[in-house]
């Protein structure tokens, strides 16, 4: 059974940054689309930013210019760059991943956000 392996989440004061990473347990798998949702208390989990095979990235408009997305090809490793961090960004954070037409999901890592 394949897990996504996150790490690199935390307290960071507004206008602060963290970094987040998520990588598959396994090597060697056939992977499409790599990428983060976020979940906030008493809201539904929705995109942050996906990044395809061919480098192609998407982000929520709440996070563009402040949020960088990039891939590890080698290792499959995908990285959350988050810079600007604003109390509204706080949520747990989840990888997700369409391993072989299947979607995967990390365990969650919390980023709060406060001063």
């Amino acid at each position: 059974q394949v897990q996504l392996v996150e790490s690199g989440g935390g307290l960071v004061q507004p206008g602060g940054s963290l970094r987040l990473s998520c990588a598959p347990s396994k090597s060697g798998l056939s992977i499409y689309v790599m990428g983060w949702f976020r979940q906030a208390p008493g809201k539904q989990r929705e995109l942050v930013a996906t990044i395809n095979n061919d480098g192609t990235t998407n982000y929520a408009d709440s996070v563009k210019g402040r949020f960088t997305v990039s891939r590890d090809y080698a290792t499959n490793t995908v990285y959350l760059q988050m810079n600007s961090l604003q109390p509204e960004d706080t949520a747990v954070y989840y990888c997700y991943s369409n391993i072989a037409f299947r979607a995967y999901w990390g365990q969650g890592t919390q980023v709060s956000v406060s001063s």
